[in-house]
């Protein structure tokens, strides 16, 4: 099944260079040159104008059909993070409802949940 980790390219605004290029968009093009490199399973990267996290920049959301969706933020825009979050939707992709037990967390993702929103029509 096909998980969709979505990226906020607008995030990190920076009042002293508002026409400068953003932690966002520089976590984008990182989690899109590591995920091209990885023979991983379908996921698809989309990118959007904000997440409204703005306070835990370097956001993402990741969803499946069926699963948990997750968001994460407050990660630095470099190789090492985002390495760190393919590993985690790759175990994603892998658990039937989305949730990877914490003992398989990658560390670079610990500490980076924001948020974590069931499925349409789970019941407790």
């Amino acid at each position: 099944m096909s998980a969709t980790l979505i990226v906020c390219a607008t995030c990190g605004y920076d009042a002293a260079a508002p026409d400068g290029e953003r932690p966002g968009e520089r976590f984008a093009r990182q989690l899109e040159a590591r995920l091209a490199a990885r023979p991983a399973p379908a996921l698809r990267l989309e990118r959007t104008a904000c997440l409204m996290a703005c306070k835990r920049h370097c956001t993402v959301a990741l969803r499946a059909p069926g699963k948990y969706a997750y968001v994460l933020g407050d990660f630095a825009p470099d190789a090492a993070a985002a390495d760190a979050l393919l590993d985690y939707a790759a175990g994603y992709q892998a658990a039937e409802r989305g949730v990877v037990p914490f003992k398989q967390w990658p560390e670079g993702v610990k500490g980076h949940f924001v948020a974590r929103v069931p499925p349409p029509g789970d019941d407790l």
